[in-house]
């Protein structure tokens, strides 16, 4: 197998990878390319007989991906930016999107041959609240915690490509996980609740508040990306979707694929609108973020309008 090929191989696992060190699609195969671009052009200088490919390419990864660090801001949910707004509240001015942890399709960095455990990690690991929660961490933090919490690398083996010691891994490691328990929010089973998902789409689609309402945890979350805006609790969510019934009522959802997520394409007179991310736990939804980008609705496959008859 010639050498650009194999590099090949990896690009999944390497695409997740970047994408936890920069809650960004776009940047992360950025990274990605740039990362595979290096290797081709190094490849004369790899040596087997020091490191596997997969170690070289990680390490390639990891520096690109820290120098990108040193120039961007940190991304991160609605929820990070503020206290939460009030039921009847306007959404504000739109920030930029460099201020938000942007989706990524689950096909750019899940495995979908893995083991079913394996998947569920990753399904629990690129997940928009771990992901943001990652971004709170010191960029080599960060990528000490990936490479052993979820790519389960060896001490030693996250050493050599860190250039360090296995006892200053360690030490990195449990800072990281002191501070990421305090932004972490619980996990889910790892897999998704196709029943929890349909019975949104039927409450949504028929517009029954109380029926979508019922499928909230007490805490949920609503939030609007590229908006500053959020909502914490069932009541308050209650309000602003009573607020929105007459608005969309007609709206149409499409199935789709983010984060690890139930996801669906929202569509308003047939033309996107904007990309729904449900966070499960417990068989109930934690969150539900709709990003209001329709530029994102390529990156998905997804069509820009719809016709007619098109549904979910």
């Amino acid at each position: 197998m010639v050498f650009e090929d194999r590099s090949e191989a990896y690009r999944v696992e390497l695409t997740g990878f970047c994408y936890r060190m920069l809650g960004c699609a776009a940047e992360a195969e950025d990274a990605v390319q740039e990362t595979l671009y290096r290797a081709w052009k190094n490849a004369d200088r790899f040596d087997e007989r020091k490191a596997g490919l997969r170690t070289w390419l990680h390490r390639i990864a990891t520096n690109v991906c820290l120098d990108m660090t040193r120039s961007v801001q940190r991304r991160a949910l609605a929820m990070d930016l503020g206290p939460a707004s009030p039921a009847g509240g306007n959404l504000g001015a739109p920030l930029g999107a460099a201020t938000f942890v942007q989706p990524i399709p689950d096909r750019l960095v899940l495995s979908i041959d893995s083991d079913p455990a394996e998947l569920a990690v990753q399904r629990e690991t690129i997940r928009l609240a771990f992901v943001a929660a990652l971004q709170y961490l010191p960029p080599r933090q960060r990528a000490v915690l990936i490479l052993r919490e979820v790519l389960c690398w060896s001490a030693e083996e996250v050493a050599g490509l860190l250039d360090s010691s296995p006892s200053a891994i360690n030490s990195a490691l449990q800072r990281a996980r002191a501070t990421i328990s305090t932004r972490r929010p619980p996990g889910g089973s790892g897999e998704i609740d196709e029943n929890l998902l349909k019975r949104y789409v039927q409450a949504f689609t028929t517009s029954d508040v109380d029926g979508l309402v019922a499928l909230l945890r007490e805490d949920a979350t609503m939030s609007m990306p590229p908006f500053a805006w959020w909502l914490e609790g069932r009541a308050a969510i209650r309000a602003a979707l009573l607020g929105a019934a007459g608005v969309c009522g007609d709206d149409r959802l499409v199935r789709s694929a983010a984060n690890g997520s139930p996801t669906v394409a929202q569509y308003r007179d047939g033309e996107a609108l904007g990309l729904v991310i449900l966070d499960c736990r417990d068989g109930l939804i934690a969150g539900v973020t709709t990003y209001l980008e329709p530029s994102l609705f390529p990156v998905f496959g997804l069509p820009m309008s719809l016709e007619p008859s098109s549904r979910m």
